[in-house]
């Protein structure tokens, strides 16, 4: 008796498409599958934020540079949402990962560093696009909403989801434990997020702070993204794109090394 000759291997070729897209796809599917958790939960956030300043600022607060203060807060609380979930996708799924000790089956199929890196980096891009789009909509009810240029909005919101999923995975790699990323959280990523100028024009602050706040990377992807919006920013938008694309640059590299060399990876 003859034994069937073996299926030919598909070749996998200079791009490991198929697995990018497995990898990309469950990331995906990490959050969709919880979609009132990861993306209904935030829109309420959100909302509770809008209307606590709307009662609490309302009217000691009725203009920000001459634009009402409900238009001027609302891009800045949908970009620190977008920011916030893209990190939460990709930094949970390898602090689990690692800690359930399945990271195994994403580092034994044949997808390099960059893949890995990039399968990552999307899922917690879509997240983020997803929640800032739902952000968007629910705020639509209550604040007039204008689309002062919306290839900027795209080209922010797709910046800062990227560095946000590529911040997540740092995190993510570079923890042991929940306490750990938990920490690098609400020690890091929380406090950039509110000092980033969310809720007020940076340029009221004194001069000392001014400073600090622009050495804030955060603070160029909300400032650009409310540019989008409402036509004014506190620095030059040109300068913003080009930190967020500097950042990116580094963390992407930041990221690759970790993959490539397998730090806190493999045992």
């Amino acid at each position: 008796m003859t034994m069937p000759a073996p299926a030919p291997r598909r070749p996998i070729g200079a791009v490991n498409w198929i697995g990018l897209y497995t990898l990309f796809l469950r990331e995906v599917r990490r959050f969709t599958k919880v979609h009132f958790q990861t993306v209904g939960a935030p829109v309420v956030t959100a909302l509770l934020f809008l209307a606590i300043f709307a009662l609490a600022l309302g009217r000691a607060v009725t203009e920000v540079n001459g634009v009402p203060f409900m238009e001027f807060l609302a891009p800045g609380l949908i970009m620190m949402t977008m920011a916030q979930n893209a990190f939460a996708n990709t930094s949970s799924s390898l602090i689990i990962s690692k800690v359930q000790g399945n990271i195994v089956d994403v580092l034994l199929p044949p997808l390099t560093a960059t893949e890995l890196a990039l399968g990552f980096a999307l899922g917690g891009m879509v997240r983020g696009l997803a929640v800032g789009l739902a952000v968007g909509v629910g705020m639509a009810v209550f604040v007039p909403m204008r689309l002062h240029d919306p290839l900027l909005i795209l080209f922010y919101a797709v910046a800062a989801s990227v560095m946000l999923s590529m911040l997540g995975m740092i995190g993510g790699i570079w923890a042991d434990k929940f306490d750990h990323m938990a920490a690098v959280t609400n020690f890091v990523i929380t406090p950039l997020s509110f000092l980033s100028g969310t809720f007020y024009s940076v340029e009221r602050l004194p001069e000392s702070f001014l400073f600090l706040a622009h050495a804030n990377p955060f603070f160029y992807m909300i400032d650009g993204f409310r540019h989008g919006f409402i036509g004014q920013s506190d620095s030059p938008v040109w300068l913003g794109a080009t930190v967020l694309v500097g950042v990116n640059l580094v963390l992407w590299l930041i990221v690759h090394r970790m993959f490539a060399s397998g730090y806190k990876l493999k045992a």
